[in-house]
This record gives C-alpha cells, sequence and structure tokens, in this order.
C-alpha cells in the first residue's frame, strides 16, 4: 500500500531521520554485519534510512526499494554522489522480491510491514530470500497507534488482520526467524533483530 501525503510528510521529516538514526545504532550494536553483507531496505522511500544503514553497517552492497516510484525518483535526488555508487533503488513489491532463495545477509523493514495489507506473505518472502543465520532488523508499528480516532481519518493503512505484538511475534517465529533482542513499548511497537534459523 503506497503512503498518503499525510504519510509523506511524517517519514520526509529531521524527526523521523533522527529516530532512525537512534534505531540503526541500536540494532547495529545488537547484531553487526559481517563483512561483504548484500543487504536490502523493503520500503525504502527517499532514501534517508538507506544512507544511515550504508553509513553504519556498511555493507558491500545495499538495495533499496519502495512500491511508490514517486519515492524512488525522490530518493535519486535526495542521496549524495557517492551514496548512490552504493545504493542500488528500485520499484519493487516486498510480495515478490526479486532474488533467489537464500540469497541475502539481512533485510531491514522500517514501518513497512503494517502497511501490507497480506503481512503474513511479506514475512514469508522476506524468509525466503534471507540466507540461513542471516538478519531481519525490523520496527514495526501497532494498530492503537496508527488506527485510533484520529489517526484512522488521516494515515492510510490496511484495515482487516492487523497484527499486534503477539501477532506479529507468533508470524515471525512461524517463518522460522529466532528474536536476537528487541525493544517494545506495548501497544506502539517493536524495534528487534531475529536471525533466519540456520
Amino acid at each position: 500500500m503506497k503512503l498518503n501525503w499525510a504519510e509523506r510528510l511524517v517519514v520526509n521529516n529531521p524527526c523521523r531521520v533522527m529516530e532512525q538514526r537512534f534505531e540503526i545504532r541500536w540494532l547495529r550494536r545488537t547484531l553487526p554485519l559481517p563483512p561483504e553483507s548484500v543487504v536490502l531496505e523493503i520500503g525504502c522511500g527517499r532514501g534517508a534510512g538507506a544512507s544511515l544503514i550504508l553509513k553504519e553497517f556498511q555493507p558491500a552492497a545495499l538495495h533499496a526499494m519502495d512500491l511508490d516510484w514517486k519515492m524512488i525518483r525522490l530518493g535519486k535526488r535526495f542521496l549524495s554522489s557517492r551514496e548512490k555508487q552504493s545504493i542500488f533503488m528500485y520499484v519493487g513489491d516486498v510480495l515478490h522480491l526479486p532474488y533467489g532463495d537464500g540469497s541475502l545477509d539481512a533485510v531491514y523493514d522500517f514501518g513497512v510491514l503494517h502497511h501490507v495489507p497480506d503481512w503474513r506473505s511479506a514475512v514469508s518472502e522476506i524468509c525466503r530470500i534471507l540466507k540461513p543465520g542471516g538478519t531481519f532488523y525490523v520496527e514495526e508499528l501497532y494498530p492503537t497507534l496508527y488506527q485510533n480516532f484520529i489517526t484512522r481519518h488521516i494515515l492510510l493503512h490496511p484495515t482487516e488482520d492487523r497484527f499486534g505484538s503477539r501477532d506479529f511475534r507468533a508470524a515471525l517465529a512461524a517463518a522460522g526467524l529466532n528474536m536476537v533482542d528487541s525493544l517494545e513499548v506495548k501497544g506502539v511497537g517493536l524495534l528487534a533483530v531475529l536471525v533466519k534459523e540456520a
């Protein structure tokens, strides 16, 4: 599901970048990447998260995809020339990722899966492309934050089969992703590092 105008304002502001900087540093401290890693950020937007991933994790190759071609176009203007040499941005769908089974070392999700109507299939697809022992770095939000009486009239999200903590954790475990560590704010969301079973 593409973002509406209000969500574009939310994700493309300096406060969001500061939040992501904190999250990415926590994720890296929890489990750094091995050298020569090939990684993907789903729902990359204009590339602010990809820029931070590149700086903090220093992967050998960083792919960044978004469903909205307008965000990819914005990203090509947002990223520096040096960053554009290391970050490959493309339009894509998290339900149909263009990678072979077990081909990537890590996948990053900064608040994307709660926008996906069939989020369980998206979790399975992410797990499919991860190598055994590969890492899923995730930040996700719960419906109490984005479907309350104010935000449901401003923000655009699917309304059926939304996940809270228990459902989301169960789906991750069922896909073969084991929790390494997490930070959770009850009723708000989850920041976590997971590893695919070997």
